[in-house]
């Protein structure tokens, strides 16, 4: 059955966003996000074996790609009601909150589908930083692609108001700057081979940006 609903999410089927019983289909999409992220957590996980103390880095992995999505989610939800509302758009919210959670399956459904290249590039490689690097790019592709998915759940209440353009850059901005905060405080996802394995990193919880504004005055030099 979830097979079904994650073909229907991939063709961006209007069942996801249509009225009828809308916590049933919450329900629904949050547990593919929950499913498929997992799967993909796993393999992101077993970079360098899943033997003994690596085990520990796939089930905290398996863990975390979904709680990364779905909290980022929850935790920008907020914001962009309150946002809803200020445009006059907050008889749409539902309708919204379910184009946008059909999305987060959309991401994680494609991220699964890259399982395989991902266990390809670990059985090739043993380079710790090659591997974030693949990983970072496999989300990025995911994120790309989850886009599409976004603009078609959202095409009808566009049509409806075209004030709903102009919000869902708005979710875009917000979800992303959740986002870059939150991967950063669930560090690590792969772990490190040669260091111990551990949920968090001790310095997980720092500010992202004052980190990217770090590394980018390192690189030019100042």
């Amino acid at each position: 059955m979830m097979l079904i609903y994650a073909e229907n999410v991939l063709r961006a089927e209007p069942w996801a966003v249509q009225e009828g019983r809308p916590a049933k289909k919450l329900a629904q999409l949050a547990l593919m996000v929950a499913a498929f992220g997992i799967t993909y957590g796993a393999v992101m996980g077993s970079f360098g074996g899943v033997l003994g103390e690596r085990f520990w880095q796939v089930v905290f992995s398996a863990v975390k790609v979904p709680f990364l999505l779905l909290g980022t989610f929850a935790l920008s939800l907020p914001s962009f009601f309150v946002v809803n509302t200020l445009f006059g758009l907050r008889s749409d919210f539902s309708q919204s909150l379910r184009a946008l959670l059909a999305t987060q399956a959309g991401l994680t459904i494609i991220l699964a589908s890259f399982a395989p290249f991902t266990i390809v590039w670990y059985a090739s490689s043993s380079n710790y930083q090659g591997a974030i690097l693949f990983n970072t790019l496999i989300f990025g592709c995911a994120s790309l692609a989850a886009q599409w998915l976004l603009r078609r759940f959202y095409e009808p209440l566009i049509e409806r108001n075209p004030r709903h353009r102009v919000l869902l850059r708005a979710w875009l901005v917000i979800y992303a700057f959740v986002g870059i905060q939150m991967a950063w405080g669930l560090r690590p996802f792969i772990g490190n081979p040669a260091a111990p394995t551990q949920f968090f990193r001790q310095d997980a919880w720092g500010n992202a940006y004052v980190r990217l504004v770090h590394i980018l005055l390192t690189f030019l030099g100042g």
